[in-house]
């Protein structure tokens, strides 16, 4: 499956712009003959929003989401995206998952949140395993810090995901995450990641771009630079079983000698 990674911040504090540059990079992403365009964590808002972070949260099935539905559907494309979301009182920190006929398909919830910024504006999730089934391809979410927990990706790996989408803020000093984390975590789970960060200076942060689409040999596909840019690469399920065959990690685990990590 061709896939998008659509490294940008957006507009911060704008839903509407962001839903526009979605919108035309959708458009860039179809005409490259992608299936799925993935965005970076809280695109649809911008991330170093402070206190409007609340204010701008939604519903998982709330107007924004219908918007971007609707532009899935126009483009002929999936959709993954981030998000601040918004159930009763508490805001997570969210990215959801949609087909290219405007359904959801997925909607994920960040289960370890990093620092203080994130602590105070959001309610960690629970669940650590999101999956969906597109175009062949068992499809994982998660987002940013959690790709960064060896426990975190074994699971999904467990749990049968093949791409493994995780939009991202990484930081700087921390670029090291995309250049040798990423990659490695695809080929000590045999399955794609796809990596999609911000990028450039946003309130105090400063965010490092590189993103990339990891296959499990642990080879980068596509690895975008330091600026806004659109990525294209593919995600091969006869490369990825054949490497799975090559590659038996996880049916050589002896899980009987791994109880005291849990």
């Amino acid at each position: 499956m061709r896939t998008a990674l659509l490294q940008s911040s957006g507009r911060p504090g704008s839903v509407a712009e962001n839903l526009k540059v979605l919108d035309e990079a959708s458009a860039r992403a179809a005409a490259a003959g992608a299936g799925l365009l993935v965005t970076s964590e809280l695109f649809l808002t911008g991330y170093a929003i402070g206190d409007d972070i609340p204010r701008l949260a939604e519903p998982a099935d709330g107007d924004a989401a219908d918007a971007i539905a609707e532009t899935a559907t126009r483009h002929g494309l999936a959709i993954a995206y981030g998000y601040p979301e918004r159930d009763g009182e508490r805001v997570f920190n969210s990215a959801q998952l949609i087909s290219a006929d405007g359904t959801r398909l997925a909607n994920y919830r960040k289960t370890h949140l990093y620092g203080c910024f994130e602590r105070d504006h959001f309610t960690p999730g629970e669940r650590t395993v999101v999956q969906a089934e597109l175009d062949g391809l068992t499809v994982g979410l998660m987002i940013c810090y959690d790709v960064e927990f060896p426990e975190n990706v074994r699971a999904h790996a467990l749990a049968g995901t093949d791409l493994l989408l995780v939009p991202t803020a990484q930081l700087h000093p921390f670029q090291f995450v995309a250049e040798s984390v990423v990659p490695v975590r695809a080929f000590e789970n045999q399955m794609y990641i796809a990596y999609v960060n911000r990028v450039g200076r946003e309130g105090e942060f400063e965010f490092v771009g590189l993103s990339t689409l990891a296959a499990p040999d642990g080879v980068a596909r596509t690895r975008a630079g330091r600026t806004e840019e659109l990525v294209v690469a593919d995600a091969d399920p006869v490369f990825l079983a054949a490497s799975r065959e090559d590659n038996p990690y996880l049916t050589d685990r002896r899980p009987g000698l791994y109880g005291s990590l849990v």
